[in-house]
């Protein structure tokens, strides 16, 4: 009702899970229909789902597929039926995609890793269509406020569900505090995300209208140069700069906390024991005649 309310009487809505088949295909003879033989000009892939956060063995084999069914197979499924149609008004794919899909930011392994096959399809198809006249665009964001992105209710649920379906074994080697650490930080990072989303908006709408698009879009503060250091520096640079981007962890796995404390713990008994030899050398060592 908000978008029917502020913008243009020419919008029209439809609501579609790109995860359904049927509501796909619904989608298409929908645009066909309103179209005619006119073609498409423009398709903007900005579904995008980011399921859980935590270390990439913490997290669940149901949010990597939940993450690919929607970020990939998802935005995949459209474009292969719009495809057609695209071709035939030499129009414009532009697909809002991440950073994420090109840099191991820590805890996003689930989310980047769709994003990364998001990535590399819509470079091979940006060389395959190519001959067609269809131009194709990819926009990188930087961090903002969208969705559920801040809304604690629904990581606490998702970080519930994640604490009942893990291995006791894996829960016990990390620990909860390690989790509930993970949660803060992200949810931290979001509430300091950017809600402006004109750069976003922008980006998209020279995309499809420029007569020469760019192929990358850096849409926000700080991604242009993510990537350059990236690309030009050592990876040690880059590692430091996501993880203070990002999310910086104080605590380390509960098993290496206890492994420490035992090499600690050893490290002054064998310190003790080094001692107690050298005191009893001493002692045993002859006294000097007087």
């Amino acid at each position: 009702m908000e978008l029917r309310s502020s913008c243009s009487s020419k919008l029209s809505l439809l609501q579609v899970d790109i995860t359904q088949p049927q509501h796909v295909q619904h989608l298409l003879q929908v645009i066909k229909t309103e179209l005619g033989l006119a073609g498409l000009w423009g398709l903007v892939n900005n579904a995008g789902v980011c399921v859980n956060f935590g270390d990439a063995e913490l997290s669940l084999m149901s949010t990597y597929r939940r993450c690919m069914e929607v970020n990939f197979f998802g935005s995949l499924s459209i474009t292969k039926t719009l495809l057609p149609l695209l071709r035939q008004a030499r129009g414009r794919i532009i697909t809002v995609s991440s950073p994420a899909g090109d840099q191991p930011f820590p805890c996003l392994a689930a989310y980047g890793a769709s994003k990364a096959a998001l990535n590399l399809l819509i470079s091979t198809l940006r060389h395959e269509l190519e001959p067609w006249g269809v131009r194709v665009s990819t926009i990188l964001p930087s961090s903002y406020r969208t969705g559920q992105s801040s809304d604690e209710v629904y990581w606490k649920r998702q970080q519930d569900h994640l604490l009942h379906n893990i291995c006791p074994a894996l829960l016990q080697d990390y620990g909860e505090d390690y989790l509930a650490e993970t949660r803060d930080l992200f949810q931290d990072h979001a509430r300091k995300a950017a809600e402006d989303l004109s750069p976003v908006v922008n980006a998209i709408v020279q995309a499809l209208l420029s007569p020469e698009p760019r192929v990358r879009y850096f849409a926000g503060p700080g991604v242009g140069f993510m990537y350059f250091i990236s690309s030009y520096l050592p990876y040690r640079f880059s590692d430091t700069f996501l993880q203070k981007l990002f999310v910086k962890k104080n605590l380390v796995p509960q098993a290496l906390r206890r492994q420490s404390g035992l090499i600690l713990h050893a490290g002054v008994n064998h310190t003790n024991n080094t001692n107690n030899n050298n005191n009893n050398n001493n002692n045993n060592e002859e006294k000097p005649e007087q």
